[in-house]
């Protein structure tokens, strides 16, 4: 019989490069000291800060099982770091410095290992990368990092070689902040930046396939995720809140400490105080038409980041409610003069708490995307319908805060009748569906329900939800079509991952989510063929029913038009031709931030 489904290789990727699992007498952390900023930060704004990563044994560079840092540029290395140095380990790792370069060795490790154990948790799972096994390296399982990667105004995420490359550069004449004209500038010591490649990275192995640029909300979405990630993360330092608290008088609107981005980067070459802020302060309606229309991603994509913030500080302001009236006399008119030591910290207590959540719920929305060519919308949904699957009750409004903050920015789901929040979440296909192979009793796992057993369990998963995807009955409710219909592939499973997740009151939920794909082949407006995509996220409940199906028909005529146009027009750059046929043009990532200081000028 022959099959009616491939198998991507991305199935099997959940066992490789698993994280380190602490052992008997192992220490439970790694302390490292990290920039929180960048190296022009004040010392009032408590630029250092000491990070607990979790412990791993490392080699030289370091080295762990996730993350190999490669401080090679051209043919000269410099010296790895060698974090294993008792003498090294009782000082927790070097103290900051721009001018030394093993601290910028530990510097990317360290933030790198504290992002992925937040997505960690988020996600209930070990993130699997998004690029192959490389055959011409010792680190065939890990993301090299290279910190000093390229002498150029940029830093990337470079998929095809599983690296993150970080530039370095003399600044210009003129410069603003705490900075030397002409000075040294490094990418690597920018936590901004290290965030937002490594999410690059993160968000790859999450979904493979929004590298591939059909709209100009694929790639703002890209760039828009990676910038919140790089905003929430920074309140996971105590100090710099609660300083940046202090001064703003509890305002995150008069914050600048946390709502700029990659300022350094931005002050050295002539881009202003700040690449990017997190809030569009004072924007008006027509400001929101033109970025929500504006082709460029890191625009447009600022319009996402800004939404989601916005629902954030919406929040916060209602949890600091009870405080200020506590602390006022039920005026909420704060005097003049320094807020007290006391309701500083409620208000740091409350921010970094909530900052922690949002980041995590933004974090589990992605596996309740489409597998392919995502829209600001459709993040809403997946938004509001993981956070209603793990939390039901919602009484500070946080689903409510992100609908109003979208609206506000005319940012809406496609395939809705109104913005209830009933409406905005996903919904199982029109039929009850079962697979009784993939119910957690069927299952292997390697002591935890989070970890698979092996790759050979997790084919035979992708084999069973193979089968039940391309049967010819279900092919509609999955957005697929018969192989061979209008240039159709056969469909291909392309991840398949069990989650535990555990929610604020202790719940614990357990799913299954996986991804399928088609590819099609379609014509460019030049009469070319390019690959055009369609397929569905499945959620699976620990029973082997189907919660939820997020589709993306492979046979959607309106959605193909978009794309030809896309490519024809805005997208043109990030496409190429080869061999007669439209391809995505390599290092897309790289594409999309080369010149990014100079659109930030204008």
């Amino acid at each position: 019989m022959t099959r009616r489904y491939d198998i991507g290789p991305g199935v099997t990727r959940a066992v490789h490069g698993l994280p380190y699992e602490r052992g008997p007498g192992d220490p439970l952390y790694r302390p490292l000291r990290i920039y929180t900023l960048d190296p022009s930060a004040s010392r009032a704004e408590f630029p250092v800060a000491r990070l607990k990563i979790p412990y791993e044994p490392l080699d030289p560079g370091p080295c762990g099982r996730l993350f190999a840092v490669d401080d090679t540029c051209g043919s000269h290395r410099n010296e790895p770091i060698d974090l294993e140095d008792v003498r090294l380990a009782m000082c927790e790792g070097y103290e900051p410095s721009p001018s030394q370069i093993q601290f910028h060795q530990q510097m990317v490790y360290a933030v790198c290992s504290s992002v992925y154990a937040t997505f960690r948790y988020a996600l209930g799972r070990p993130v699997a990368w998004g690029f192959d096994e490389r055959t011409d390296s010792p680190f065939p399982n890990q993301l090299v990092i290279r910190p000093h990667g390229t002498q150029d105004r940029n830093a990337y995420y470079d998929k095809q070689k599983g690296e993150l490359v970080f530039g370095y550069f003399r600044a210009d004449e003129t410069v603003l902040g705490n900075n030397l004209p002409r000075g040294s500038i490094f990418t690597c010591l920018s936590h901004d930046i290290v965030v937002h490649e490594l999410t690059h990275a993160l968000l790859d192995g999450l979904r493979s396939e929004f590298e591939r640029p059909t709209s100009a909300d694929v790639l703002a979405f890209h760039e828009a995720f990676a910038d919140l990630v790089a905003f929430f993360q920074r309140f996971s330092y105590a100090e710099v809140v609660r300083a940046a608290l202090k001064a703003s008088r509890g305002k995150l609107l008069r914050a600048p400490q946390l709502i700029d981005l990659a300022t350094q980067f931005a002050q050295t070459i002539g881009a202003g105080q700040a690449l990017r802020r997190a809030l569009d302060i004072g924007s008006t309606e027509a400001d929101f038409a033109q970025r929500r229309n504006d082709p460029e991603p890191h625009r447009r994509g600022s319009l996402l980041v800004a939404a989601v913030v916005d629902a954030f500080d919406r929040i916060y302001r209602k949890k600091i409610d009870t405080h200020l009236r506590l602390a006022t006399n039920g005026t909420c008119e704060l005097p003049r003069g320094e807020l007290s030591n006391d309701l500083l910290e409620a208000l740091a207590k409350e921010i970094r708490e909530l900052a922690n959540q949002f980041l995590a719920i933004l974090i589990r929305a992605i596996d309740y995307c489409p597998p392919v060519d995502v829209q600001f919308g459709e993040y809403l949904r997946a938004l509001i319908t993981a956070d209603h699957q793990l939390v039901p009750d919602d009484p500070w409004g946080y689903r409510e805060a992100l609908v109003g903050a979208f609206r506000c920015r005319g940012i809406y789901p496609p395939g809705v009748d109104d913005l209830s929040e009933d409406s905005l979440l996903w919904r199982p296909p029109p039929r009850s569906i079962h697979c009784e192979r993939l119910s957690f009793a069927r299952l292997r796992f390697r002591g935890d329900p989070s970890n698979p057993a092996d790759g050979d369990e997790l084919r035979g998963q992708a084999d069973a939800l193979g089968e039940l995807v391309s049967n010819p009955e279900n092919l509609d409710l999955f957005g697929l079509v018969e192989p061979g219909t209008g240039g159709a592939d056969r469909p291909c499973v392309q991840s398949i991952r069990s989650t535990r997740r555990g929610g604020p009151d202790g719940q614990v939920l357990f799913d299954l989510v996986a991804e399928v794909t088609q590819r099609r082949t379609a014509k460019a407006a030049d009469g070319r063929p390019f690959d055009f995509y369609g397929g569905a996220t499945v959620i699976f409940g620990p029973e082997g029913d189907v919660r939820y199906t997020v589709c993306k028909r492979v046979d959607h005529a309106v959605r193909e038009a978009s794309a030809r146009d896309f490519i024809a027009n805005e997208g043109k750059g990030y496409w190429q031709i080869r061999n007669g046929h439209w391809e995505t043009a390599p290092q897309s990532f790289r594409r999309l931030h080369e010149g990014r200081f100079e659109r930030a000028r204008t």
